[in-house]
């Protein structure tokens, strides 16, 4: 399906994205991989990638989506948010450097995934809604070849490719960069409510499962009203059974002058998140074993003890906690034994 409306002074707009660029013949987009050649918009970077990393899947981050197992991730070029804090900002504000590129198919992704006895794909690194057609080619392979499929994305999407793009993904991380549209408006150059409504209807109308991060930065996204209003809106619209992740930024890109977060920063979010009533919260990249473990929502006994992305304990049988019998939500191996 072509996301594309022709306009009436023989420029095309592409509608993938709420961006819904309008470009002259020859002209990219804000992303600087979707671009009109001849009156049709096409993706200048599908078959290429900026290399291809085995990764354990709680790096996305996703905690609840087969803990431990081992992903295959990539990315290409360019990005449709202009986040002036990027920390990917070599590739994603990267415009046509063809030295960061590799070919590679749909094809040659899946036989790379089954060789090194990956369980998913994940769509990474830079966001996968810009390079919807590489993504949903490699995803619908990997589908039919039991290979699971990850989308980390900021969720900058419309609502009709949103249809497409998620039906064929198993999971998603996706980025709530802040709460509010000044945040958005300023350091995002973007928009809050289509993110929001993406992560709803994630949530709501699809089988993928959900998590979220929040990277903050201080001065900018972390106050205490701002994190509680983030946990309010998702308890009223998600539940209060999506993990959220909290991030640690460091200086990058256009914030070099920023400090990074501290990690009592992280650890004041996370403790505001769960005393508003969010079953399973986590800090990330900075972390300790007490904020990056799962704990039931029932009997709040540990049942994945994590240090980071480190594994040392697994209290869960049949995705049901060993303490009380409680269903921790996510997707989970059947018949592991507690260790």
């Amino acid at each position: 399906m072509k996301y594309q409306n022709v306009l009436n002074d023989n420029r095309v707009q592409c509608t993938v994205c709420p961006r819904n660029c309008k470009l002259s013949n020859g002209q990219e987009g804000f992303c600087h991989v979707r671009k009109n050649e001849n009156g049709e918009i096409i993706l200048t970077s599908y078959g290429y990638n900026t290399g291809l990393a085995i990764d354990p899947i709680e790096k996305k981050p996703l905690y609840h989506f087969f803990p431990t197992s081992s992903v295959l991730s990539f990315g290409t070029l360019g990005c449709n948010m202009g986040c002036q804090f990027c920390q990917n900002w070599q590739t994603t504000k990267n415009k046509s450097d063809s030295q960061l590129l590799n070919s590679t198919s749909p094809e040659e992704i899946l036989q790379i995934a089954k060789k090194y006895n990956c369980k998913s794909v994940a769509f990474t690194y830079n966001d996968p809604i810009i390079f919807l057609e590489y993504a949903v080619d490699t995803a619908k392979l990997c589908r039919l070849n039991g290979i699971k499929t990850i989308a980390v994305t900021s969720g900058y999407i419309n609502p009709e490719p949103a249809k497409e793009f998620f039906k064929y993904m198993d999971a998603a991380n996706i980025d709530l960069k802040g709460f509010s549209e000044e945040f958005y408006k300023k350091n995002c150059l973007a928009h809050l409510q289509p993110v929001l409504d993406t992560i709803k209807y994630v949530k709501n109308e699809t089988d993928c499962w959900l998590e979220l991060t929040t990277m903050l930065i201080e001065g900018e996204n972390d106050s205490e009203d701002e994190i509680n209003s983030e946990c309010e809106w998702i308890i009223n619209n998600l539940g209060n059974t999506v993990p959220l992740h909290f991030s640690s930024f460091f200086p990058s890109y256009k914030f070099t002058d920023k400090k990074s977060t501290d990690f009592s920063t992280l650890l004041n979010a996370y403790k505001i998140a769960v005393n508003s009533g969010l079953k399973y919260v986590y800090t990330g990249n900075l972390s300790n074993q007490e904020t990056s473990s799962t704990y039931c929502k029932n009997c709040h006994n540990p049942i994945i003890i994590r240090n980071g992305y480190e594994l040392l304990g697994y209290n869960l049988v049949d995705g049901k906690c060993i303490f009380c019998g409680t269903e921790c939500d996510g997707r989970f191996e059947k018949h592991n034994n507690s260790k």
